[in-house]
């Protein structure tokens, strides 16, 4: 099941985002900066168990980030990060954010959503104060990406 995540998930997408911070593939995040960001993130959950999450942050006027997106790899391949990405782009239409981007390492799977690869100097410095933290810091591997979405005015 689909839904907004609630302060009882936090610990559960901490455990989860851990386990890719683990291998490099997402930065870690602090438990008080999940709490602080609850109500960015949509978890799937399945047998009362979070097995996928996804937030949507806002980071400037007109401007959004698809972040720690992660579904436990047993469950990979089954549609659940399509479904959470889906959302995220359905929740910032909403709020009618032209442009969201996101940092991969999978640019191929944001592709299928119309995201295109563009260099990340074209992203506002505002976008990198999380990165400081990171471990690859200031070597930065990651993909960035940018998808314009239809806004209704």
């Amino acid at each position: 099941m689909l839904r907004k995540a609630m302060i009882q998930d936090i610990k559960s997408i901490h455990k989860l985002l851990n386990k890719y911070s683990e291998t490099g593939e997402l930065l870690a995040r602090p438990l008080s900066v999940l709490y602080d960001h609850t109500r960015d993130f949509w978890v799937f959950e399945e047998k009362k168990e979070i097995i996928g999450c996804c937030a949507l942050q806002f980071c400037w006027e007109g401007l959004a980030e698809i972040r720690s997106l992660a579904v436990l790899k047993e469950h990979t391949k089954k549609g659940i990060g399509t479904l959470l990405v889906d959302r995220i782009i359905q929740e910032a239409t909403v709020f009618e954010v032209p442009k969201l981007f996101t940092l991969t390492y999978r640019p191929s799977f944001f592709q299928r959503f119309d995201f295109n690869i563009i260099d990340r100097s074209e992203l506002p410095i505002k976008i990198w104060a999380d990165c400081i933290m990171c471990v690859k810091f200031p070597d930065c591997d990651e993909i960035a990406m940018v998808k314009n979405l239809t806004v209704n005015t």
